[in-house]
């Protein structure tokens, strides 16, 4: 009998976050294909940079409490 979808579920609950993440992008890549590499590649810089503007600074990054307080005020619009 096949795995169900709440089954699976339940299954990532007891995995490590980095784990689950990992799944996701595998299901993703399987489902629509890989990124393309130049994608990746603006992405990585990207996001290099906005690491190395917060640990030097000159960006004050969002706590999780603030960052979930904006998410609610949007889903309540």
């Amino acid at each position: 009998m096949p795995i169900t979808l709440d089954q699976i579920v339940e299954e990532t609950r007891e995995m490590p976050s980095d784990t689950v993440a990992e799944l996701i992008d595998r299901i993703m890549a399987a489902r629509h294909g890989g990124i393309e590499p130049s994608v990746a590649a603006a992405w990585k810089t990207e996001t290099d940079r906005r690491v190395a503007e917060i640990e030097s600074g000159k960006v004050k990054g969002v706590s999780p409490a603030e960052n979930a307080a904006r998410i609610q005020k949007i889903l309540q619009r």
